[in-house]
Order: structure tokens, then C-alpha cells, then sequence
């Protein structure tokens, strides 16, 4: 039986209207508009499909990793529902800045950390799968960090994963087209939204996934201090400014109003 580990992360709502977030400029982080609800980051979502997909022609065990505090129930109920077995929570107060934040304590090099020291605790993985990002920060160094400290393989950017005997053969997007490399296990790799959405779950499956009980960790259970591993500090937090200015072209006739605005482009450096 292969064993596969796929960590994931709660964010805010990527659909939810820019116009409605906040700026907490003393606690540095952004504040959640009312009544939104977090969801399972988009990219994470894939990394689950993708296991799922193995699920389908062999024999795996799926086990998902997360960490925060007071995590939302949808959201590892959503994983457990799509078809993982098991759900590893790492909770613990000092993973959160304060309420309602979608931003953490916590940076890409401390959460890699925290996640490589539970997956030494867990000790049942042949295939780590994380997504390409997460859809907050963007930032993408999760899952090479996780793979770093635990000293295994890592293929990033992942549309395709098949299992060969103890190898994968993995297709890896490039600007141009895709590669195609093998890897023995275990391995950690990314994955990309190429890899296909996940997929939606029976009424069934969801009405079970509500009795399945997460296991709960805490970071005192790795003797870590989380908070001295932080590198980055933020120093400060703003929404963009957008400023559009709107000038209207008058001329007598359309061709006019084509030359005038041809001369506008030009005088702005556009064209």
C-alpha cells in the first residue's frame, strides 16, 4: 500500500470582492469581510486530486496534513468527503495573530518546519503531495521547504503523476510545453491547477465524513518553539491604490475622433 501525505492550508475566499478586506495596520494582517467563511486553498485542492486520482488504480492510504488554530470544519470535512482516510490537524494559539486574520505569525520557512517535524512524527509517507502555492501570499515555498528539511526529492509544478512499481513518472510543466522525469520514493512534489479541479463529493460521502474525527497535534508535541524559527517580520500592509483617470475625446466625425485619440495614445507612451 502506498502512503500519501497531502498538506493543505486554509485561506479566505479568493472569490471574495477585493473592495471587502481590511487592513489591520497594528497587528499587520488583513481582516476577514463579514460573513466570509475560509475555504480550502484552490491549489491544495488539485494536490488532493491528484492523490485521489492514484486512489483510483492502486492501493494508497491518504492522509491530510494541516496546521492553524481553529481551523473551520468545512474545510478538512470537504478533503475527508473528496476521499482522504485520515486528517492531521497541528493546532496550537500561537499559529494566529489575532481573530478572524487570514494571515499568520507564521512564515513560509516556520510553517515548512512545523509540517517536516509532524511528517517525521507521522512516518507513513511514500508520496507528499502540497499545491503549487497558496492562493493568499503566493508565495510557493512550502512545499520546497518541506522536502529540504526532510532531505527527499522534490518535482515541482506537477499535471500528471502515474505510479510505476517503487517510481513515479511525473509530467512537469515548463513555459513551453511539459518534462517528463521519473523519481524514486519517497518524493515530495507540487502540483498545478493543470492537474484538474477537485472532484465533488457524494451526498453520502459527506454525510460519513461528519462522524470521521481529525487527530490533533500541538506544537508543544514536537518540542518546537515556533515563534523563534520566524525569518520575516512584516513591517507593513496596504490595499493598492487604483487611480483611473478618464478622458473623453471630442472631434466633429469618428475619423477625428480616431486621429485624436491615436495622438493621445502616442503622446502617453502607449502607442
Amino acid at each position: 500500500m502506498l502512503n500519501i501525505l497531502v498538506c493543505i492550508k486554509q485561506v479566505l475566499d479568493p472569490d471574495a470582492p477585493v473592495s471587502s478586506f481590511k487592513i489591520n495596520n497594528l497587528g499587520k494582517n488583513i481582516i476577514a469581510p463579514p460573513g466570509t467563511m475560509p475555504v480550502l486553498n484552490p491549489f491544495d485542492e488539485n494536490a488532493l486530486e491528484a492523490a485521489l486520482k492514484i486512489k483510483d488504480v492502486q492501493d494508497v492510504k491518504i492522509t491530510v496534513l494541516s496546521m492553524g488554530h481553529n481551523l473551520a470544519k468545512p474545510v478538512f470535512l470537504k478533503a475527508v468527503a473528496s476521499g482522504a482516510d485520515e486528517v492531521i490537524i497541528i493546532d496550537d494559539p500561537s499559529f494566529e495573530s489575532t481573530e478572524n486574520s487570514s494571515f499568520q505569525n507564521l512564515d513560509s520557512f516556520t510553517t515548512a518546519s512545523v509540517l517536516a517535524e509532524a511528517i517525521k512524527k507521522h512516518n507513513k509517507y511514500d508520496i507528499i503531495l502540497c499545491g503549487r502555492q497558496a492562493a493568499d501570499t503566493d508565495a510557493g515555498l512550502v512545499g520546497p521547504g518541506v522536502a529540504e528539511i526532510l532531505g527527499i526529492p522534490l518535482i515541482t509544478m506537477a499535471k500528471k503523476i502515474e505510479v510505476a512499481r517503487d517510481k513515479l513518472r511525473i509530467e512537469q510543466i515548463t513555459s513551453d510545453g511539459y518534462n517528463v522525469l521519473e523519481a524514486a520514493l519517497p518524493v515530495l512534489i507540487t502540483v498545478g491547477n493543470e492537474m484538474g479541479d477537485l472532484r465533488y463529493p457524494s451526498t453520502k460521502n459527506l454525510m460519513a465524513a461528519k462522524k470521521k474525527k481529525p487527530v490533533v497535534w500541538q506544537a508543544a508535541d514536537f518540542n518546537i518553539n515556533v515563534l523563534s524559527l520566524t525569518k520575516i517580520e512584516v513591517v507593513d500592509m496596504h490595499i493598492p491604490v487604483k487611480k483611473v483617470d478618464c478622458k473623453m475625446i471630442e472631434a466633429p466625425s469618428p475619423e477625428e475622433k480616431a486621429t485624436k485619440l491615436a495622438m493621445q495614445l502616442s503622446q502617453d507612451g502607449v502607442i
